[in-house]
């Protein structure tokens, strides 16, 4: 028998595998409160049928969803969102104000991630995104609560990784569920704490808002983070150096790069972060380069296109 997709991880909330890749490698979750449930990111149009049986498996229906709450529309995020709400017909679609249009109308989304991933990959592991009707989605100012019976969630925006990024406080549990702002943290390489580095995915990197939103985010003092990548980590203030070098390797890594020809950039900035990344991940904890390049290949070739992108953009700047 198949061990279950999720797990409880206190404060009313469960962990969902939602199944992409390999185990462990993203999560969404689902909090329960006086018969009410908010899911916090939804995975791909895979997953959903792995949030249905976590529902189940707290004696409760896709009726009693209230809230869906992506932290924002990268496909490993929210891919799975328009799928989710035919199924909850109840629930509202809570969003950043930048993000909410690409679930209404998710054709650019859909396109601009067939480009990145390619059509094969793309169906494969996302599948086709569904709309969401614009009265059924609420753009989410910053600082928002939304209730969900006796507790209250509150939506701060923390742009850096994307632009349209959202994080969301439980402000009875303290859980902040963090989406990509807290970086990836793979349990696979933790020993006994996990491995953070920064996800720079194209197409809106900007490592000054990055650590701001960080900086907001621990002043909130939250009692654990809950990433999507992956897991629940209590005394996130520890945590937060290690995300910090990450982002400014990162930089470091892109402005080395910023002077060189723009043919063979992103081979040469994918090389400097294979170095960074496995190097880093082999120095933490008890892991060989190989098992941490089988667990990382895939974020370090999109962090190299999302840097390129970045590059790209400061060019831009430059020459306006």
């Amino acid at each position: 028998m198949s061990a279950p997709s999720h797990e409880s991880i206190g404060g009313g909330t469960l962990l969902i595998d939602t199944g992409l890749y390999r185990p462990q490698m993203a999560a969404c979750y689902l909090i329960q409160d006086r018969g009410e449930l908010a899911v916090i990111d939804c995975g791909t149009r895979h997953s959903v049928a792995r949030i249905l049986e976590a529902i189940r498996s707290v004696k409760a229906t896709p009726g009693d969803v209230r809230w869906i709450i992506p932290t924002h529309v990268h496909l490993d995020h929210a891919g799975g969102a328009g799928l989710l709400a035919r199924y909850c017909q109840n629930a509202s679609v809570a969003l950043h104000p930048r993000g909410l249009p690409h679930m209404v109308d998710p054709s650019r989304l859909q396109a601009g991630a067939t480009a990145v991933y390619g059509e094969q990959a793309f169906e494969r592991d996302f599948g086709t995104l569904d709309p969401i009707p614009e009265a059924r989605c609420i753009a989410a100012s910053d600082g928002q609560e939304f209730e969900l019976g006796e507790r209250r969630l509150q939506f701060i925006h923390t742009p850096g990784h994307a632009n349209h990024h959202g994080c969301i406080l439980d402000l009875s549990s303290a859980y902040l569920f963090t989406g990509d702002t807290f970086g990836l943290a793979y349990r696979e390489l933790a020993d006994p704490t996990p491995y953070l580095v920064a996800t720079t995915t194209p197409v809106a990197f900007d490592p000054d808002a990055w650590l701001a939103s960080l900086d907001r985010l621990l002043d909130l003092n939250p009692s654990a983070v809950c990433l999507t990548h992956f897991g629940k980590y209590p005394e996130p203030a520890g945590l937060a150096p290690q995300l910090r070098a990450s982002i400014q390797a990162h930089v470091e890594i892109a402005l080395r790069e910023e002077a060189n020809p723009a043919a063979g950039r992103e081979q040469r900035l994918q090389q400097a972060l294979t170095d960074l990344f496995i190097d880093g991940a082999v120095a933490h904890g008890n892991c060989s380069s190989c098992r941490a390049m089988q667990v990382l290949a895939a974020d370090i070739q999109l962090n190299a296109q999302g840097l390129a992108v970045w590059l790209a953009r400061r060019a831009r700047r430059r020459q306006a």
